[in-house]
């Protein structure tokens, strides 16, 4: 089972989930999500296979998503219109983002992660 791994190498959450992996023997194919952030399909795609909303997707935290002010933008966008934000920065994109092609998780808990991919 080949796992992508969309991360921020100085991203704290994202070190311990590599750690999470290395720990457990698991090998990833790690993707810096900012220099080669997922396009708008492969986001719509991961979008529908985690079972989550859009909002779960946007790194709500970061400095570029309050620069941009989308707590209040992003209820009147279309999910067209977030998926195509959020393939434009991978800074606006919560991390990690952990695919295996059918099962996706966004963010780390050592908790999920145990069920998930273990």
């Amino acid at each position: 089972m080949a796992i992508t791994f969309y991360e921020y190498p100085k991203c704290g959450t994202c070190r311990k989930a590599k750690k999470w992996f290395a720990d457990n023997e698991m090998e990833v194919n790690a993707i810096h999500i900012v220099e080669n952030p997922p396009t708008k399909e492969e986001l719509r795609d991961l979008l529908e296979k985690s079972g989550l909303e859009l909002k779960k997707f946007f790194n709500t935290s970061g400095q570029k998503y309050r620069e941009l002010g989308l707590k209040d933008k992003l209820k009147d966008m279309s999910e067209d219109e977030a998926l195509e934000l959020l393939a434009s920065d991978g800074m606006l994109i919560k991390r990690p983002i952990t695919t295996n092609g059918s099962t996706v998780s966004v963010g780390f808990k050592e908790d999920q992660f145990e069920q998930t991919w273990k």
